[in-house]
């Protein structure tokens, strides 16, 4: 019997159990007063609020990967301006092995213009006050970089 793999199940294949990091950009966009951010429509980070961004293509730059992956999940065009910090994401499987490993270089993103359109792998795209931030699912490592570029206090109750 053959198995067909939907477009979904195909990157994800792609994505689990990699050789090598997988290098990804991001920006962090705000607009009066409020960040952008994405609801993650596939694993690892599915269901979680995180700054938008997603894998570099080979031959492309940084800067120029954040600003194609902004526009490809939230429709909304920015320039890719200082960058923030590297980090990594890695999670392993119950065996120990690991299943995913990102290097991520996050952005300051300066919006240009656009509304909001979610894409990509994305399931929402919206924009939040820091008060909004607090009653979502948001990945830990955009609570550290929310907290590290003063959007939300050091002393906010969402810990890491």
């Amino acid at each position: 019997m053959v198995s067909i793999m939907s477009e979904r199940e195909k990157k994800l294949n792609l994505r689990q159990y990699p050789t090598l990091p997988r290098v990804a950009a991001g920006a962090a966009v705000i607009k009066n007063g409020k960040i952008l951010l994405v609801k993650r429509g596939q694993p690892p980070a599915e269901d979680f609020w995180s700054i938008p961004g997603g894998a570099v293509k080979l031959g492309e730059e940084l800067e120029r990967a954040a600003e194609r992956e902004i526009q490809e999940e939230t429709g909304i065009t920015i320039k890719a301006r200082k960058p923030i910090r590297p980090f990594n994401v890695i999670i392993k499987d119950s065996e120990g092995k690991i299943k995913y490993h990102y290097v991520i270089l996050d952005f300051v993103g300066e919006y240009i213009e656009g509304e909001l359109s979610p894409g990509d792998d994305v399931s929402d795209a919206r924009w939040f006050t820091p008060e909004e931030i607090k009653k979502i699912r948001v990945t830990m490592t955009t609570v550290r970089l929310l907290k590290e570029i003063g959007f939300l206090e050091n002393n906010s109750p969402m810990e890491d």
